[in-house]
């Protein structure tokens, strides 16, 4: 089992303006910036830098001057292959000349995504866009039954948008169900980037808990995808529409086991007295005093049963000062649990 950090690393980054409270949320803030975004391809001849005030902004032909963001700001370094550091080291006017005779020269176009007045993203032609509203919306439709977790300790919602990408973590709070004697639940994270920042992905996985903190705890089945921003990252959708399918499937068919498996044990019994249930209970390397406790906790409800016998030793677990020995209380209701097969 492992511990998933990726949507603690998420709530420690992200401010209050970058977080959602729901998908409806989330997908209307993507949605009016996919609206409000514009592509413009100008060829690196059409292209100039000029000073404004103390920053830069950039003449793109005959659409006009657009101001830069951090992010695009750091595109356009990259393409004219200077250090971004060593441009925001000098005047604006001297780093509009530092672009006009480093900028390079080629025949084919460059894509701009322009909001308003400003420059969100710079790409060539092999750049492919997923919009971030396309993803949420896919989301929206194939995973109905799944929610945000629990806000974090500082209000955190485990869903965010902001001027460079986007993340959720969702998962199912009613889709408790058994894998190998305990119980997980199911999850995902998902992740773009429509102005390139990041690639665009997906990791599903089975859980037991989730702190306030965002870590995912004792996590089993992850599976991964991911895909970059070129000709085909539309099939991307598909893809991450399939894992959710079969995590839904999956759900649904351990759920149904779990709930024959806990109607089962309500209707077992371990044996009709006190001495008998003890006597099983030791053979499944139950301790004579913790079978004790446990058959004087399960006598409350009338009949030995395997799920009163479980549940009086979950309790038992929960009450033990020490982590060692919560775990072998849960370990052992997990064997008797067993029982029930």
């Amino acid at each position: 089992m492992a511990n998933l950090k990726q949507a603690h690393h998420e709530l420690f980054r992200r401010g209050p303006d970058e977080r959602y409270a729901s998908l409806q949320e989330l997908w209307e803030y993507c949605q009016r910036s996919k609206k409000q975004s514009l592509d413009r391809w100008h060829h690196p001849h059409q292209i100039a830098a000029h000073p404004l005030a103390a920053h830069l902004q950039v003449e793109l032909g005959s659409d006009g001057a657009f101001e830069l963001n951090d992010w695009s700001f750091s595109q356009l370094c990259k393409l004219a292959s200077v250090s971004k550091d060593t441009v925001n080291r000098v005047s604006a006017d001297t780093a509009s000349r530092v672009f006009a005779e480093t900028f390079p020269e080629g025949k084919k176009p460059l894509q701009f995504l322009t909001m308003d007045q400003s420059v969100r993203s710079v790409h060539g032609v092999a750049y492919t866009r997923l919009w971030d509203a396309d993803l949420v919306m896919m989301i929206r439709e194939f995973a109905t039954d799944f929610q945000p977790p629990p806000a974090g300790f500082n209000g955190a919602t485990g869903l965010y948008a902001g001027e460079q990408d986007i993340f959720c973590f969702l998962i199912d709070p009613t889709g408790w169900a058994e894998i190998d004697g305990q119980a997980f639940a199911p999850g995902f994270f998902v992740w773009n980037s429509e102005v390139g920042k990041r690639s665009v992905g997906m990791s599903t996985f089975w859980f037991q808990a989730v702190c306030q903190n965002h870590i995912v705890w004792d996590a089993v089945e992850i599976t991964e995808f991911t895909r970059k921003h070129t000709a085909n990252v539309h099939e991307a959708l598909t893809e991450m529409r399939r894992m959710i399918e079969t995590l839904v499937q999956k759900r649904d068919e351990r759920r149904d086991g779990f709930v024959k498996l806990m109607r089962k044990a309500m209707q077992s019994t371990l044996g009709e007295d006190a001495e008998e249930v003890e006597k099983i209970l030791a053979k499944n390397g139950i301790t004579r005093a913790l079978a004790k406790e446990a058959i004087e906790i399960a006598r409350e409800k009338g009949r030995f049963t395997i799920f009163a016998l479980v549940d009086a030793l979950t309790r038992i677990a929960g009450k033990a000062n020490f982590a060692g020995d919560r775990t072998d209380a849960d370990q052992k209701a997990g064997i008797l649990l067993a029982l029930a097969t």
